[in-house]
């Protein structure tokens, strides 16, 4: 399922959203489409100034959806994948070459957005529907 997921998360185009909490306890939710799993159990992204970054540096959990419609609601495509901070990253050379390969991609605009950048390890995978009867869903 591993690599099944890795090709599946990395796959282009695609986007999806990051939900986080602060240490209070509020919710946020925000649409991201740069995250990378670099293995089967690591997640990677590059993050702004934002709430996403702000809630993670006070909550390491994490989860990110990635939802592909269907005719019906029960034929809609996905997975949540649960993450656990790791790493936060805002220099040094995984940072710098981040931020490098993103310029190339994006530009230079969108990498000097890049505060931090968040490496996650996968705790949980998790179908988009899940009807807690164990109901499995190809991605």
């Amino acid at each position: 399922m591993s690599s099944q997921l890795m090709e599946y998360f990395n796959r282009e185009p695609r986007i999806g959203t990051i939900s986080t909490a602060g240490a209070d306890g509020k919710v946020d939710v925000a649409v991201m489409g740069s995250p990378r799993m670099t293995d089967e159990k690591t997640v990677v992204l590059g993050s702004g100034s934002n709430r996403t970054l702000a809630n993670l540096k006070q909550n390491p959990q994490a989860v990110y959806m990635i939802m592909e419609p269907g005719q019906t609601l029960m034929d809609w495509k996905g997975v949540r994948v649960y993450l656990t901070l790791k790493d936060l990253a805002t220099s040094g050379p995984g940072f710098d070459g981040y931020v490098k390969e993103l310029a190339k991609v994006a530009g230079e605009a969108a990498a000097s957005m890049i505060h931090a950048l968040v490496s996650f390890e996968v705790t949980e995978i998790r179908p988009i529907v899940d009807m807690g009867q164990g109901w499995e869903q190809s991605i």
